[in-house]
């Protein structure tokens, strides 16, 4: 079980130095040749030093993951995505039927601007 449990430990210090694009391809060098020669060592180096960044790495991939799926779901089921213009017309008929004051309407039309800004800059 310990061997199984450092087999896994290897595997995600290795893939978590290859996957990041802040590291050069010498420091990636250096941290697998410091992770073969001096393996106790090396793993403890790198949890110590790279450890919190690499649990926020793992986080925002998943998250990515997460939206990638979604997307997916979302167009394969052919439930597509309300356009802006959509949205402030449901908030337009809520302020006209009373359901939201003047301030509700004009702080939720600007946080829907802002969130379709958003959106648009980054997908380009």
């Amino acid at each position: 079980m310990l061997v199984f449990a450092w087999i896994w430990l290897m595997i995600s210090i290795l893939t978590d130095v290859f996957r990041d694009h802040s590291v050069s391809g010498w420091g990636k060098a250096g941290w697998t040749l410091f992770l073969i020669v001096l393996p106790w060592v090396g793993a403890l180096v790198y949890l110590i030093t790279r450890g919190p960044s690499m649990n926020e790495r793992h986080r925002e991939r998943v998250l990515a993951q997460d939206a990638e799926v979604r997307e997916y779901v979302r167009s394969a089921a052919g439930t597509p995505t309300p356009s802006p213009a959509d949205e402030l017309g449901k908030l337009a008929d809520l302020q006209r039927r009373g359901i939201l004051t003047d301030a509700e309407y004009a702080r939720a039309k600007s946080a829907l601007l802002e969130q379709s800004q958003n959106g648009a800059g980054a997908r380009r």
